[in-house]
C-alpha cells in the first residue's frame, strides 16, 4: 500500500505532520505539500513559470506551488509508482458545502482522483488546532478502513470533516450531503502606503442550509461528516428544460 500525503496549509503545518503520524504502519508513506499555505486555491494548477520540489529536514517533499500542482508532480514527475491512495489534511478548518470548491485541501484530493486514485480529504472543522489528536485518531480509522475494506465504487472522492472535541465526546459517523451558505461577505477596502486601494477577499458566509442530512447539521451535532464527491458539475435535472429551450430556438 503506497499513501500520497499533500495539504493545503502548506509543509510545516502541524495537521499535515498529524497526518503523517496517523498514517504510519498503514503503507509506504510519501509526502508532497506546497511550500507555503495555500488555502483557497481551489484545482489551480500552475501553468506560466517552472515548479520546483525541495525536501525538507524531515524528510518531507515541498513544492512552490499550489495543492494541486504538489499531487500533479507528485504522480506525473516524483513518485516511481502511482500510490493506492492519496490523503490531503488535516485542514486548519472547516472545508463544508461550498467551502468544497474553493479549498485546497479538497482540490489536492480531487487531482488524486482526477488520475483514477482513491482521494480522502480530512479537516478540522474549527481553526486553530484544538484536539488534532482527535483528527489525526479519525484520520487513522477511516484510511486503515478503506485499506482493509475497499468500497465497492473505486476510485472514490471523500471529504471528511471533524469537529473539535475530545475523541470520546464524538457520537460517530454519518454519511452526509454538502450543505449551502450565504454569499460571502463583501471585500475589505483599504489603502496602501503610496495611496493606492486594495482588497482583502470577506469571510465565508453565514449558513443557509443545514437541516438534517448535511454536513453543517452532522458537525454540529458532534458527529464526523463523510460525504463522497463527484466531479461532473451537469445539472442533470435541467437538461429537459433546456433541451426544449434549444428546440425551440432552432423553430423560430
Amino acid at each position: 500500500m503506497r499513501i500520497l500525503i499533500a495539504n493545503d496549509d502548506g509543509y510545516l503545518a502541524p495537521g499535515l505532520q498529524a497526518l503523517y503520524r496517523a498514517c504510519e504502519g498503514l503503507g509506504e508513506l510519501h509526502v508532497v505539500a506546497p511550500e507555503q499555505n495555500a488555502s483557497g486555491t481551489s484545482n489551480a494548477l500552475t501553468l506560466h513559470r517552472p515548479l520546483s520540489l525541495f525536501r525538507a529536514a524531515n524528510g518531507f517533499h515541498f513544492v512552490n506551488g499550489t495543492p494541486s500542482d504538489c499531487v500533479h508532480v507528485a504522480l506525473t514527475g516524483v513518485l516511481e509508482q502511482r500510490p493506492d491512495l492519496v490523503v490531503s489534511g488535516i485542514n486548519n478548518g472547516a472545508n463544508l458545502g461550498e467551502d468544497t470548491l474553493y479549498s485546497g485541501t479538497v482540490a489536492a484530493a480531487m487531482e488524486g482522483f482526477l488520475f483514477g486514485v482513491p482521494a480522502i480529504a480530512f479537516s478540522l472543522v474549527d481553526k486553530g488546532w484544538n484536539h488534532l489528536e482527535t483528527a489525526a485518531r479519525v484520520a487513522r480509522e477511516v484510511v486503515r478502513e478503506v485499506i482493509e475494506r475497499p468500497p465497492a465504487a473505486v476510485p472514490f472522492l471523500l471529504n471528511v470533516n471533524i469537529p473539535n472535541l475530545p475523541y470520546q465526546e464524538l457520537r460517530g459517523r454519518r454519511l452526509c450531503r454538502l450543505g449551502r451558505r450565504h454569499a460571502s461577505a463583501g471585500v475589505v477596502s483599504q489603502m496602501n502606503p503610496r495611496g493606492e486601494p486594495i482588497y482583502w477577499i470577506g469571510p465565508a458566509g453565514d449558513v443557509k442550509e443545514a437541516g438534517e442530512g448535511t454536513d453543517f447539521h452532522a458537525t454540529a451535532q458532534g458527529y464526523v461528516s463523510v460525504t463522497p464527491l463527484q466531479i461532473d458539475l451537469t445539472h442533470h435535472a435541467a437538461m429537459p428544460a433546456w433541451q426544449r429551450w434549444l428546440q425551440a430556438e432552432g423553430e423560430k
